[in-house]
């Protein structure tokens, strides 16, 4: 048994330490939303929504992103007609959560491992906001295939990007990196 453990302590170390960070950090973000209550959209998402809004201005668009009070959510408005809800999940928290863990599983030194997670969350998070707006104008656009926008193309585009930082991470930058 010894034997065993000593020749796949390096994965037993990546999965300890991933789901270690994975839980904690998850954890901390159930505290966090556990701390908003009466219906209001958390922080994350709204300052989301706000950036989703400024970038559609920015390219003088007809928007309007307005936060329901109701719902725990923002409603979005393109060209005058209700089209999206920005919701909790559309915040990409989950998915920066994922790449961190994974980071710090194939940790490297101190100050590149917190210079390529910092770069992570902020491409994440604008990779994000970009994508908001593209479903807003997909959606009204092309309405018939809003699953197909929603449901498969984005995932896989804001996946397979952080699937890039993981491999750009582990060859260039990580401990096992030659």
């Amino acid at each position: 048994m010894k034997k065993y453990l000593i020749q796949f302590k390096p994965f037993l170390i990546f999965v300890s330490t991933f789901f270690a960070v994975y839980i904690a950090l998850t954890m901390a973000y159930k505290f966090y939303l556990d701390s908003y209550n009466d219906n209001r959209a958390d922080g994350i998402t709204a300052m989301v929504s706000h950036n989703v809004e400024q970038l559609m201005l920015f390219f003088n668009s007809d928007i309007n992103i307005q936060e329901n009070l109701n719902n725990s959510r923002f409603d979005v408005t393109y060209n005058g007609v209700s089209l999206i809800s920005i919701v909790e999940g559309c915040n990409a928290v989950s998915v920066i959560i994922l790449f961190i863990s994974f980071v710090l599983a194939f940790s490297g030194k101190f100050k590149k491992t917190l210079l390529f997670i910092l770069f992570g969350i902020l491409s994440v998070y604008i990779l994000n906001v970009v994508r908001i707006a593209l479903l807003t104008l997909l959606f009204f656009h092309f309405p018939k295939y809003n699953h197909l926008w929603h449901g498969v193309v984005f995932p896989l585009l804001i996946y397979g990007y952080v699937f890039v930082l993981w491999i750009i991470w582990i060859n260039k930058f990580s401990k096992y990196a030659k």
